[in-house]
């Protein structure tokens, strides 16, 4: 017998009994360093397990559905018995776009996820059904009749009435998110059944029972929350039609961003910061930055401003406490910088901005957009924000309404600079412009506050020099 190398969890942040939502590999197949072996779903992100050298898997410790923490094995590799095989090689399992893409037909069962950060959270490979806080140790379910001891007080689920006697079973169990899950949005527990491994509950129990409330009759939208749902149409009746999955991160994190939009009271203000004299300077120090190995860009001074602007004004470096009558100053600036990539928006973010310099900041946003792109972002780089910043200025638009990644109280959306004349009292003279665009939370935000905000981070980028102040 030769000695079996075991693959363990690595360091998945604060995070445990993590569910595995998909098994990439089989007893038998011969695997290389970095080819993905098991993907794992916390409530921020999904991530791959790489094989940490050649060889031939001999056994699989753990099934589909499976709850893993650091440190717990999930398969072991024989690294003779790769030696001991010809020559041949398998297809290169390093591309993780592929590896999703062949298995998005088995993400129902694997996990049951609702069209979806995401993400602003998502995302994602990543950010799973993107809450903003790790999950709790897990719970085991209780008796059939009774409720979440944590479901939501002070107002009524608003599928109660139209839910089903309960079981007499013992309720399914449900993994901490999933109980977050249906916490959020008022479902009891004991009355979803799951049809997952060993009847544990998945996000599409909970979805799927919500919608089956929700459409059960004419009486039950009313009864609900008052929305009815889109009709279902056979678009192919009108001509050819193609179906495509939506990508893992836009379907983690559209439940985010409904829940958002629905549960936030949303507004949004407009303004424009004259960033002229700040553009000639980041233009007089772009090879001075690309010698020491940085590109600058105008984003990099955004964020060193927002930084300075939030230690300003803490209410918008907040959260709304979870009783809803207490606000949660947070007294570190980590400010979320969302980044384009082929499978949907990712959220990474930059910790303590308001310590770095422009130079720091523009270095780490491109060290992490690079890993968001090629799916390589650790689940502690997307966690723990508390101000989220969307740029559009490189595609293009005038304004935009970006939603708040809660449980941040704002969010703030750049637009394409733009050249415009602007009155300096005697004459117009042509300035760059960049639209500033910030929804806030209306509950802790008002609009005198909104307006100081972006007024005194028009300020700063006017005037970097107000930053040394």
């Amino acid at each position: 017998m030769t000695d079996l190398t075991e693959v363990r969890v690595p360091d998945i942040g604060d995070f445990s009994d993590v569910p595995i939502i998909e098994i990439l590999v089989e007893v038998g197949d011969r695997v290389r360093p970095e080819d993905p072996l098991v993907t794992l779903e916390s409530d921020k992100a999904t991530m791959d397990v790489p094989a940490p050298a050649s060889g031939v898997v001999r056994e699989l410790a753990v099934a589909v559905g499976d709850n893993v923490s650091e440190g717990s094995v999930l398969l072991r590799i024989d690294a003779e018995g790769e030696s001991a095989q010809d020559g041949s090689s398998t297809p290169d399992g390093g591309e993780l776009g592929e590896a999703t893409a062949s298995t998005s037909a088995n993400d129902a069962e694997a996990r049951g996820v609702p069209p979806s950060h995401d993400a602003a959270g998502g995302t994602s490979a990543v950010r799973a059904e993107p809450a903003t806080e790790p999950v709790s140790p897990a719970m085991s379910g209780g008796g059939a009749s009774a409720p979440d001891p944590r479901a939501p007080q002070g107002r009524p689920s608003p599928t109660a009435s139209l839910a089903p006697e309960p079981d007499p079973r013992p309720v399914s169990h449900a993994t901490p998110a999933m109980r977050r899950y249906a916490r959020e949005l008022g479902v009891d527990l004991a009355k979803v059944k799951g049809t997952g491994r060993k009847g544990r509950i998945l996000r599409e129990d909970i979805s799927g029972f919500v919608k089956r409330a929700l459409s059960a009759s004419p009486e039950g939208a009313a009864e609900g929350i008052g929305i009815p749902p889109i009709p279902a149409v056979d678009f192919s009746k009108f001509g050819a039609v193609e179906t495509r999955p939506l990508s893992r991160i836009k379907r983690i994190s559209g439940p985010h961003l409904h829940r958002s939009w629905v549960n936030v009271p949303h507004v949004t203000s407009h303004d424009e910061a004259d960033v002229t004299d700040v553009e000639a300077f980041r233009q007089s120090i772009k090879e001075e930055a690309a010698a020491g190995g940085v590109r600058i860009t105008l984003l990099a001074f955004v964020a060193r401003a927002v930084a300075a602007t939030l230690a300003k004004f803490p209410t918008f470096n907040a959260s709304l406490g979870p009783d809803g009558d207490t606000l949660v100053i947070k007294q570190y600036i980590h400010v979320g910088i969302a980044v384009d990539t082929p499978n949907g928006l990712m959220v990474p973010v930059l910790r303590d901005a308001d310590r770095k310099g422009v130079y720091d900041l523009a270095r780490e946003m491109a060290e992490l957009g690079a890993r968001a792109r090629d799916g390589a972002l650790k689940s502690g780089e997307l966690q723990g924000g508390t101000f989220t910043i969307s740029s559009l200025g490189g595609i293009g638009g005038t304004s935009f309404t970006p939603i708040i990644n809660a449980p941040e109280v704002a969010i703030l959306g750049l637009s394409r600079a733009r050249t415009a004349p602007v009155w300096d009292g005697a004459a117009f003279q042509p300035r760059l412009m960049l639209p500033l665009d910030l929804s806030w939370d209306h509950r802790v935000v008002d609009g005198a506050e909104a307006a100081r905000f972006l007024a005194h981070l028009a300020r700063l980028l006017g005037d970097v020099r107000r930053l040394l102040l």
